[in-house]
């Protein structure tokens, strides 16, 4: 430890405002916006005009959808923000803009409900190693106070929330703060700059104590402000901030400021604090590895497909410069070239000559560069700064155009919505025919539908994805088949006696043969065989047979009249014919179903369970997770999939589950005949 004066730092830097869902993101970014000129005035989220969520879906659900870039200047620095979204399904849009800016703007509440959702993103925050500011929103709603609030809110956060302002009240309500770095006192003006006030004398004692705390925590990564505060001697105010500045970036605090967004209430100090204190791009620089040796490095932070202006590829010029035209590799050693620069607001793009070191812009027409890729100046290109893993699906919905003409064009036009949203898996069910779309909930999934439809101009059905049901049999039978006809000319004649009977779970198809004598020939085995295969596509049940044994015990041929075609002929009589004699029952998957829950819900999740089927293998604390419940359970595919929908009902919309394959289970009775049924229907 020492004295870690480090100076304020100004340039171009990259923002993330992250948060809860509806904890006020949108509308911090607008206040921001508004109050550094960028718009000419702050319009609220129920307008449908702001910047943030421009898009049809955005405004018809009143809710982002996906990450929007703001640039714009304050105090002669260039400042972009970006707005990810708060709902979980969405959230995946954050990492990889979380990767390459310099610091998170963390949006919270005093709301319990939402703490859930506020650790998820604190901790996907520290395995980034981002830094980031906590804005306490809507300050003049808050029934207890900031300093119980921030005791609630700490337990969601690994390193110390360092309170920098505390409420200014008059008459029980919020008007205004105190400022503890700079000892003022600020009252609130709606939609204006505050206006400076001594602190008043009822405060005073309030303020003396909070600053101590805040110097207090300052003090454990400054010896030289610790002997001070130990001595009693008024540490200088540079030193103050320096150390504010050092430990932000650093990591080692989470400093929170308060204010109301919806009335542009504490945006102005919020916006000083990012200006001095916030890492610029040589500390991401050092975060994310990039070498300093003069070569240009971007990169790529989100994929969009625009009406007029093509594929954009919106990124962190992390080194460098880039110009219009200019040339780059992709980590492949491939080049891509830039054909066009764009400063990004919202929806509206314009054009620049160039961009350098920290700059945040939308590059156009880089056809083969995906979201998260890493590109370079230097020849041959890079290995990828940052790794992107979406998490696993937990939703899914079969799509099928209206008109089948537009087959091949839905299949183009979510390849482009999947460049743009890494989450989304797109898969053909070769045994159902069936094209799936997977994400991360019924809200995720809808938006894509209505791009499909309104952007793409594509109509669209959709219904549940067929459940790989399979059947099998449950006792022994041999039945002969065989096939003759006679035409004119050669015939066809094939005769086979089958000995089917069941094998044991999980033991496939197996084909043997005993036959003696020659009575079928060895060239047309092979042909049972192939017969006996193609009925299993399709048995009794409507569905593929599993765990059953064929012997081919005897028969004969003709030696005109058989044939290749006609020995399969006969297996597949001799199998319809037989497998019905076999009891023949219905399988079904039972997945194993790992869910993670937030602890005051675990009791409403193991309740769920056996509503679904399931059954409850066992539950512990979520290592690590302190609040956090892992449930285990096995549950049929069939009941799993809407199971999402659900599990985020009964938790504030935190909860989410993996599920993987366990075992084949009989499904008999009432559903059973329904699944059936459906197979019946769909053939």
């Amino acid at each position: 430890m020492g004295n870690r004066a480090g100076g304020r730092r100004t340039g171009p830097k990259c923002i993330a405002i992250i948060g809860p869902f509806a904890s006020g993101k949108t509308t911090l970014l607008e206040a921001i916006l508004a109050r550094t000129g960028a718009i000419p005035r702050q319009n609220p989220v129920s307008s449908g005009n702001t910047v943030s969520d421009h898009s049809a879906e955005a405004r018809a659900h009143a809710m982002s959808v996906e990450a929007t870039f703001a640039t714009t200047e304050f105090m002669g620095d260039t400042l972009t923000f970006v707005d990810c979204p708060g709902s979980i399904e969405f959230a995946f849009e954050a990492e990889p803009v979380l990767a390459a800016c310099d610091v998170a703007l963390v949006v919270a509440e005093a709301d319990e409900k939402k703490i859930p959702a506020l650790q998820l993103i604190m901790r996907k925050l520290d395995d980034l190693g981002v830094p980031r500011i906590l804005f306490l929103n809507k300050v003049d709603k808050a029934i207890s106070g900031v300093r119980e609030t921030l005791k609630m809110l700490q337990h969601t956060s690994s390193v110390p929330l360092l309170l920098r302002q505390i409420p200014l009240r008059k008459d029980g309500v919020v008007i205004g703060s105190i400022d503890l770095a700079l000892e003022r006192a600020y009252v609130y003006r709606e939609y204006a700059e505050s206006e400076v006030i001594d602190i008043p004398g009822d405060d005073k004692a309030r303020e003396t104590e909070a600053r101590f705390s805040m110097l207090e925590t300052l003090a454990d990564h400054d010896d030289q402000l610790m002997e001070q505060l130990l001595e009693e001697i008024e540490p200088p105010k540079d030193a103050v901030f320096d150390d504010l500045s050092a430990d932000l970036r650093d990591g080692t605090v989470t400093p929170v400021l308060i204010g109301t967004a919806e009335k542009g209430n504490g945006v102005l100090r919020l916006l000083k604090a990012i200006r001095h204190d916030a890492p610029d791009i040589e500390a991401t620089r050092k975060r994310l590895g990039v070498a300093e040796d003069g070569a240009t490095v971007v990169q790529v932070m989100k994929t969009a497909h625009t009406a007029h202006g093509g594929k954009l590829s919106v990124s962190r010029i992390l080194s460098g410069e880039v110009a219009d035209g200019a040339e780059l590799y992709l980590s492949d050693g491939e080049t891509a070239k830039v054909s066009g620069i764009y400063r990004m607001l919202g929806k509206d793009q314009a054009k620049v000559s160039s961009a350098a070191a920290g700059d945040t812009m939308a590059l156009g027409k880089l056809d083969r560069v995906a979201t998260c890729d890493t590109l370079t100046s230097a020849k041959g290109g890079m290995k990828p700064l940052v790794r992107l893993e979406p998490p696993a699906p937990v939703y899914a919905v079969a799509l099928r155009p209206k008109e089948r003409k537009d087959d091949v064009k839905m299949s183009a036009a979510i390849q482009r919505l999947a460049e743009e949203d890494p989450s989304l898996t797109l898969t053909h069910n070769q045994d159902s025919a069936e094209t799936v779309l997977s994400g991360h909930g019924e809200m995720h999934l809808r938006v894509v539908r209505e791009r499909l439809e309104g952007k793409n101009q594509i109509a669209v059905e959709g219904h549940a994805p067929a459940v790989p049901y399979r059947e099998t049999i449950r006792k022994p039978v041999e039945q002969r088949g065989r096939h003759k006809k006679q035409s004119g000319g050669h015939g066809q004649f094939g005769d086979v006696v089958l000995q089917i009977k069941p094998l044991p779970r999980g033991s496939g198809f197996e084909f043997t043969d005993t036959i003696t004598g020659g009575v079928v020939p060895k060239t047309y085995i092979q042909s049972v065989e192939a017969g006996v295969r193609d009925y299993l596509k399709n048995g009794p049940l409507g569905f593929p047979v599993v765990d059953v044994a064929v012997n081919l015990s005897d028969g004969s041929y003709h030696s005109v009249d058989s044939s290749d075609m006609a020995f399969q002929m006969a297996a597949k009589l001799g199998m319809k014919e037989g497998m019905t004699q076999c009891s023949p029952v219905l399988l079904e998957p039972v997945m194993k179903v790992t869910i993670v829950t937030p602890s005051d819900a675990t009791a409403r999740i193991i309740a769920l369970v056996p509503q679904r089927r399931g059954q409850i293998l066992g539950y512990d604390a979520r290592d690590g997770w302190p609040g956090w419940d892992v449930v285990e359970a096995t549950m049929p595919q069939a009941e799993i999939g809407d199971l999402i929908i659900e599990l985020r009902s009964a938790t504030a919309g935190v909860a989410t589950y993996q599920a993987a394959f366990d075992h084949m289970a009989e499904l008999t009775g009432r559903l059973a005949d329904a699944a059936t049924n459906a197979a019946g229907k769909a053939a």
